[in-house]
C-alpha cells in the first residue's frame, strides 16, 4: 500500500436485504472520501466456496459437466461448491470432490484463495489440488445438479481453454496455480 492509495469509504448504515437461494442481500450506504457524496450500494454476503484440481495417477485432469442456470448452457468446470456454515475450506473440498465426481484423494494441498467479485460479493474462493486421486464412491448430487464426470488430459484442457469451452474464470484461475496456460 502507498500513500496515493484511495481512502476506504465510511459507512454510513447498513439495510439488509432480501434473503436469495445462494446469498443475501444488504444495501449499504457509504461515503466516497473524494466527494463527499454518500451512495448506497448493493453487497452479497456470499459464504466461501472451494474449488479442485484434480490429478488421477494417470496424471488426467477431473472435471465436470453441468447446466449453468446463469448462461444458460452446459459448461466445462472443476469441482468445487460452498462451504458450509462452519465448515473449514479443505473439508469442503474434499466432499465436494467426493459428492461431484466420486473421486476422493490423500494427497492435498493448499493453492491459495482468490476474491471472485469484490465489487459486491464478501466471499472468497479456496483452491486447492487433490493428488493421486481415485473413485471410490458413487456421485452424490444435490436437487439442482445433474452432472457428468470428464477425465481430460492437460492437452484437452488446453485446447478447452483455447477453444472457449472452458471459459469459468475461477477455473481459470485455480488451474493457472498448477499448469502454464499461456497459448503456444
Amino acid at each position: 500500500m502507498s500513500a496515493s492509495d484511495p481512502l476506504p469509504w465510511r459507512k454510513l448504515k447498513s439495510e439488509p436485504g432480501p434473503e436469495l437461494m445462494v446469498a443475501r442481500a444488504r444495501f449499504d450506504t457509504l461515503q466516497n472520501p473524494r466527494t463527499d457524496e454518500a451512495l448506497r450500494r448493493l453487497v452479497l454476503e456470499t459464504p466461501d466456496w472451494v474449488n479442485v484440481v484434480a490429478f488421477t495417477p494417470g496424471r488426467k485432469l477431473v472435471f465436470v459437466r453441468q447446466y449453468r442456470f446463469g448462461r444458460g448452457h452446459v459448461t466445462t468446470e472443476i469441482p468445487g461448491g460452498v462451504v458450509d456454515p462452519g465448515e473449514d475450506p479443505l473439508e469442503a473440498a474434499q466432499r465436494e470432490l467426493q459428492e461431484e465426481t466420486g473421486f476422493t484423494s490423500q494427497r492435498w494441498s493448499p493453492l491459495g484463495a482468490v476474491e471472485p467479485n469484490p465489487a459486491f460479493q464478501t466471499n472468497l474462493c479456496h483452491h486447492f489440488l487433490a493428488e493421486d486421486a481415485v473413485q471410490t464412491h458413487g456421485l452424490k448430487l444435490d436437487a439442482g445438479e445433474d452432472i457428468r464426470v470428464a477425465l481430460l488430459s492437460e492437452d484437452e484442457v488446453l485446447r478447452g481453454l483455447r477453444e472457449k469451452a472452458i471459459r469459468h474464470c475461477l477455473v481459470i484461475s485455480a488451474l493457472s496455480r498448477v499448469l502454464d496456460l499461456r497459448f503456444r
